[in-house]
C-alpha cells in the first residue's frame, strides 16, 4: 500500500491534466478522421458523436489506468451498443477497430508527453491496459456485429426503414458502405433516384406537436406511386408528421397526382448522389418548413430549384448560390440559349411581353413564344408570382456571374 499511492497520484495527476483539455479529444477525432478512411468520408454532422464516444472510452480507459482496473460490464455494454449501431448504418467492422486502434495510440502518445511525472511502472500499466482493451473490444464488437446484421436481415422491413434513418442522418460513411449493406439485405438501391418528404397539407409544422405519422402511411404512399413494383428497390420511413421516401427517378413522373390525391404537399429533390441523402432531405424539409402557401400552387410538388432558392432566402444555403442558377435555370445558361434569357430578364423587368418587346425591338408573340421556351425548358412559368421570384434569383445570380 505504501507504494501503490504515490503512483496513482501521479496517474491521477496525468488523467485530470489529459481530460481538462479539450485538445485530446480533437487530436484523437483529426487523427481518426485522417488515417482511417471510412472515417475521412463522414457527413460532418455525423462528428459530434465520434467526440462524444471518444471522450467516454478516454475518460474510462484513464480511470481504469489510475486505479488498476479493467473493462468492466457496463463499458462492455456500451462498446457492444456502439458496435450495434454502427453495424445497422454500415460502417465497416474493420474501419470501427482501427479507429479504436488509432486513438489508443493518440491516447499513449499524450500520456508519454507527460513522461516526466512517470515512472516505467506507469508506462508499462497503461500498455497492458491498451493492449487488453482492444483484444476484448475486438472480439465484444465481431460478436455484436454478427448480432446486429442477423437481426437486421430477419427482420427485413424494419431493416429496409433503418436504411433509410441512416442515410437521411447521414449515418453512412462512404457508397462503398451503403453498397455492402444494402447487398446483405438483397436490394438494389436505385442509382438514380429522388428523395420525396410529403406532408398533409393541413398539417401543423413539426414543432407545433403534430402527431407522427405511422409507417403504413409512408408505404402506402410507395405502392400508390407503383414504387414498390419497381426492380429497384424504394424506402420509406417517418420523420415526426411527414412521409420520406427514397424512389427510382422514373417514379417522380406520379407523385404530383399521386399526393393531390391524398391531399398532400411535398418536395422531390434528384439533383444529390446517395452519399447525400442527407442533404437531400435537409433541402426538401426545410423547403417545406419555409415555403410561402402560394409556392405550393396550383397543386404543385416543390422541387430541387424551389428548396435551393428557399434555402438561399431563408440564410442557410446548403450549396454555393452559383449552383442555384444552374438548377433552376438549366440549359438557359448555356450561350446558345442566351436569347431565351434575354426576354425572361426583360419580361421581369418590365412586368409585360408587351413591354418586354418593347425594349428588345421584338414583335409581342415572338416575346411570348420565347417566354414558352423558358417554360418547357425550366418547368417554370415565369407568369406564376412564386415560380417567376425563383427565376428572378436564378437569373441575377447567372448574370451576376457572367459580368463579374
Amino acid at each position: 500500500m505504501t507504494n501503490k499511492h504515490p503512483v496513482t497520484n501521479k496517474r491521477e495527476r496525468v488523467r485530470q491534466e489529459l481530460l481538462s483539455d479539450p485538445r485530446l479529444v480533437e487530436a484523437v477525432v483529426d487523427a481518426v478522421h485522417e488515417q482511417v478512411p471510412a472515417y475521412t468520408a463522414l457527413d460532418g454532422s455525423r462528428f459530434p458523436e465520434v467526440r462524444a464516444i471518444a471522450a467516454w472510452a478516454n475518460d474510462r480507459l484513464l480511470d481504469h489506468w489510475v486505479t488498476g482496473g479493467a473493462i468492466d460490464a457496463a463499458d462492455l455494454r456500451r462498446f457492444r451498443g456502439i458496435a450495434a449501431a454502427r453495424a445497422a448504418d454500415g460502417r465497416p467492422l474493420q474501419a470501427v477497430l482501427r479507429a479504436y486502434r488509432v486513438a489508443a495510440a493518440v491516447l499513449a502518445d499524450e500520456v508519454a508527453a507527460r513522461a516526466p511525472q512517470l515512472s516505467a511502472k506507469d508506462a508499462f500499466a497503461l500498455t497492458r491496459l491498451l493492449l487488453t482493451a482492444m483484444d476484448t473490444l475486438s472480439e465484444e464488437m465481431t460478436a455484436a456485429y454478427a448480432d446486429t446484421s442477423q437481426r437486421l436481415t430477419g427482420d427485413r422491413d424494419r431493416a429496409l426503414q433503418l436504411l433509410l434513418d441512416d442515410l437521411i442522418a447521414g449515418r453512412h460513411a462512404s457508397l462503398g458502405a451503403l453498397t455492402d449493406r444494402a447487398t446483405r439485405l438483397g436490394i438494389q438501391l436505385p442509382e438514380c433516384y429522388c428523395l420525396l418528404v410529403a406532408e398533409p397539407v393541413d398539417a401543423t409544422p413539426q414543432d407545433g406537436g403534430a402527431s407522427d405519422l405511422s409507417l403504413h402511411t409512408s408505404t402506402a404512399l410507395l405502392t400508390a406511386l407503383g414504387a414498390d413494383r419497381a426492380r429497384e428497390t424504394s424506402l420509406a420511413t417517418t420523420h415526426g408528421s411527414r412521409a420520406v421516401l427514397l424512389l427510382p427517378t422514373a417514379a417522380t413522373d406520379a407523385v404530383p397526382a399521386v399526393l393531390r390525391g391524398h391531399g398532400w404537399r411535398g418536395c422531390v429533390i434528384s439533383s444529390e448522389s446517395l452519399d447525400r441523402v442527407a442533404v437531400a432531405h435537409r433541402l426538401a424539409a426545410g423547403a417545406l418548413d419555409s415555403a410561402p402557401p402560394h409556392a405550393h400552387r396550383p397543386d404543385r410538388v416543390l422541387t430541387d430549384a424551389d428548396a435551393h432558392v428557399l434555402a438561399l432566402l431563408s440564410g442557410h444555403p446548403v450549396t454555393s448560390p452559383d449552383r442555384i442558377g444552374r438548377i433552376v435555370l438549366g440549359p438557359l445558361v448555356d450561350r446558345a440559349q442566351r436569347h431565351l434569357l434575354e426576354a425572361l430578364t426583360a419580361y421581369i423587368d418590365t412586368g409585360s411581353a408587351n413591354a418586354a418587346a418593347r425594349e428588345l425591338h421584338l414583335h409581342p408573340q415572338s416575346v411570348r413564344y420565347r417566354l414558352r421556351r423558358v417554360h418547357d425548358i425550366t418547368s417554370r412559368d415565369p407568369r406564376d408570382p412564386w415560380q417567376r421570384l425563383t427565376l428572378d434569383i436564378a437569373r441575377t445570380i447567372a448574370l451576376g456571374g457572367r459580368n463579374g
